[in-house]
């Protein structure tokens, strides 16, 4: 766990984006380029230089033929070229990325070093361990909100038949997984699951009085930005999503092994405008 503080603009859009997997058959060049071109791009009306991002982890395949999983049609790259060749890939985008979590598939190389700490130092950007917890500041060292981030460990799967209530299902564990990790954070995320899930804020129905007469209102979830605790339906869930697609034509894949259902492959976007997150956008690819 670190705890992590960045001065950041009043308008700014934050990437959340992992588990790409270089170095699998399956992983998509596609998906990863759409990354790169809207990192690099004009968002929402704010400028590609107030564009930021921050790496959930999974960079790299890194199974080794100790792994059942292991196959040489899908793990053709051995894992010192993986880091060679993601590091190259990753170059476009390294400027925007403020941090990067250790992650469960490169701890198989822990036992040779912290491979996720070197690929950092490799690139020039900030190590986050499995965990962490962000304080975004404004050019005045004003609290804007917090973040609580992770790789992640458990699964997020439903069995139900109906997709939107296998969708909502998944939300509410999703939101079951983050929800105690801290309290005062109004952005909490994982990686992992490959899955792209958002959970919004969800206030309900008051009622308070002026005296005179009952008034109803709903809570604005911006207002408990600052807060030591927030609210847990007031805070905004995300599952990160994925660029590693369940088939690669003319191999096997351990994915379609497993019997994983198909994901959708892409990555969020934060939008912050004027201090408070007004908005998080799944973009699927």
């Amino acid at each position: 766990m670190r705890l992590l503080k960045f001065k950041m603009p009043n308008n700014f859009n934050l990437f959340l984006f992992g588990d790409k997997h270089h170095g699998n058959a399956a992983f998509s060049k596609k998906a990863y380029n759409k990354l790169i071109e809207m990192i690099n791009s004009e968002y929402e009306g704010v400028p590609a230089s107030r564009n930021y991002g921050i790496d959930t982890g999974d960079p790299c395949e890194f199974i080794t033929r100790k792994d059942s999983r292991f196959a040489p049609e899908i793990h053709p790259i051995p894992p010192l070229t993986q880091i060679k060749q993601f590091c190259e890939d990753y170059q476009p985008i390294k400027h925007a990325v403020l941090f990067m979590l250790h992650s469960n598939h490169i701890q198989t190389l822990d036992e040779i070093g912290n491979a996720t700490k070197y690929i950092c130092e490799e690139l020039g950007i900030l190590y986050g361990t499995y965990s962490a917890k962000i304080t975004f500041l404004d050019s005045n060292d004003e609290l804007m909100f917090k973040a609580y981030g992770s790789h992640g460990r458990k699964s997020i799967n439903s069995t139900a038949d109906d997709p939107q209530r296998r969708r909502v299902n998944m939300q509410l564990i999703l939101k079951r997984h983050l929800r105690e990790k801290a309290s005062d954070c109004a952005l909490m995320f994982k990686g992992h699951t490959h899955k792209l899930l958002l959970q919004e804020p969800t206030p309900e129905l008051c009622l308070k009085d002026d005296t005179k007469k009952i008034v109803s209102f709903y809570p604005d979830p911006t207002a408990y930005h600052k807060m030591f605790y927030i609210p847990k339906e007031m805070r905004w869930y995300v599952n990160t999503g994925s660029f590693l697609r369940l088939y690669a034509l003319n191999k096997n894949t351990y994915s379609e092994q497993a019997e994983y259902d198909p994901v959708d492959l892409g990555f969020a976007i934060v939008e912050v405008r004027n201090k408070k997150i007004s908005d998080v956008k799944l973009i699927e690819v």
